[in-house]
């Protein structure tokens, strides 16, 4: 039940349980909804760049900018889940997002394909690193059942940086 005072409102604190100390179920929470808001900038951005792709290998970038795409979108509902599983809160707007995001937006007008996809490795590298840290947070925290997904996300931004820098070649 929400109580609704003026512009205030307030929910009752969830409390699933997890058997992670009260700590755990607070910072691992926070660090996947701040990772949470870089994974939605990284989609937004490879969408941006899918979208916006042009010239000599057209086609080839543009469907391993819509596969890339697909794949960092797959991420959110099960880091989101995650959150609430931990008895945390996770992004609730775009203005959210825009406030914890780490990685920064392109908004220019014209990104030359061989920039667009060197701006997405460095980006793919940095969530990678960030999902790293946040892996020490959760085994510190002995959540191996986040560290076990973070291994795979990890594992798939490896990749994402591995064709984006052959592909630069």
């Amino acid at each position: 039940m929400t109580v609704v005072k003026g512009n205030e409102s307030r929910s009752p604190e969830l409390k699933t349980p997890s058997g992670l100390s009260a700590d755990a179920a607070r910072d691992v929470p926070a660090a996947l909804t701040t990772l949470l808001a870089d994974v939605f900038a990284l989609y937004l951005k490879t969408k941006n760049f899918h979208w916006h792709m042009s010239g000599e290998h057209f086609r080839d970038y543009n469907l391993l900018l819509d596969e890339q795409a697909s794949d960092i979108f797959a991420m959110t509902d099960d880091i989101a889940e995650r959150c609430r599983k931990l008895s945390g809160t996770t992004l609730r707007s775009i203005g959210h997002i825009g406030r914890l995001q780490r990685l920064a937006d392109n908004d220019a007008a014209f990104v030359t394909p061989k920039d667009m996809l060197a701006e997405l490795r460095e980006d793919n590298e940095r969530l990678a690193a960030s999902m790293r840290e946040t892996h020490s947070l959760c085994e510190d925290c002995d959540d191996v059942a986040t560290a076990s997904l973070l291994e795979n996300w990890i594992d798939e931004a490896e990749r994402r940086v591995w064709f984006l820098f052959e592909t630069c070649r």
